[in-house]
């Protein structure tokens, strides 16, 4: 990790490349995730779990489970994802790399994009994956899958993107867990309307293009944006 800061503190070469401190950070973070896989893990298995109650307390009911199915499973994403967000910037904040990472040559908005996108990696992605084995148990269509698979692909990314703003705003603040759910959950209502829209109107053979049209637009807006929110928040925070 030394060396990974030392890289996100000095130029090392003559031409100063400011998407560097993205890739670094991106990179660390990834590597910090694979090597601690408890965090992933615990989200995927919390994913499954919610997602299989479902059909085991309603029962055979074909017809119901599939028209809830779009429903329950970007619950659990979202729910999933929460469960990782206190977390986002908490270790480092506590043993004192964020200062460094704030200090870096690097400008700051770039580093905290590639600690999203780390994020999203290994938390939203594996559950998009993961999500068309799951759809089965509703009996959904390939068709409906490969939507439900695509609106989470499109949909995660902000809801990671989301829940940074929250965990930068709350970071170091006691009950900082309830807090930042209480941020983030309003903002991720009109993702999962559009994302869970998606596959719903996929099921009646309506043109859903539109809604995964406006998931792609909601992730350009917000990889524009947050960055610079989420720093500014972080300055706040150290402070």
């Amino acid at each position: 990790m030394t060396a990974t800061l030392n890289s996100l503190t000095q130029i090392d070469s003559p031409v100063f490349q400011p998407e560097r401190g993205f890739i670094v950070a991106m990179a660390r973070d990834a590597r910090l995730a694979a090597r601690s896989k408890g965090e992933a893990i615990q989200a995927l298995a919390f994913f499954v779990v919610v997602v299989s109650l479902f059909p085991l307390a309603i029962g055979p009911e074909s017809a119901l489970l599939k028209r809830i199915a779009p429903g329950v499973v970007w619950v659990a994403a979202l729910l999933s994802v929460l469960l990782t967000l206190p977390r986002m910037f908490a270790n480092d904040h506590a043993d004192g790399t964020l200062e460094q990472l704030a200090l870096s040559v690097y400008p700051l908005p770039t580093i905290v994009a590639g600690k999203i996108v780390a994020h999203w990696l290994m938390t939203g992605l594996p559950l998009a994956v993961l999500s068309p084995l799951l759809g089965l148990q509703f009996g959904l269509a390939s068709g409906e899958l490969a939507v439900l698979c695509v609106s989470l692909i499109l949909g995660t990314p902000v809801l990671s993107m989301i829940g940074a703003i929250g965990a930068a705003l709350t970071l170091g603040v006691r009950g900082g867990s309830i807090l930042l759910a209480l941020l983030v959950l309003p903002l991720y209502i009109p993702v999962l309307i559009f994302g869970a829209g998606a596959v719903e109107q996929a099921m009646v053979s309506i043109d859903f293009s539109a809604n995964l049209s406006l998931l792609g637009a909601i992730v350009l807006l917000a990889g524009l944006a947050v960055p610079f929110a989420v720093a500014a928040a972080l300055k706040i925070s150290l402070d």
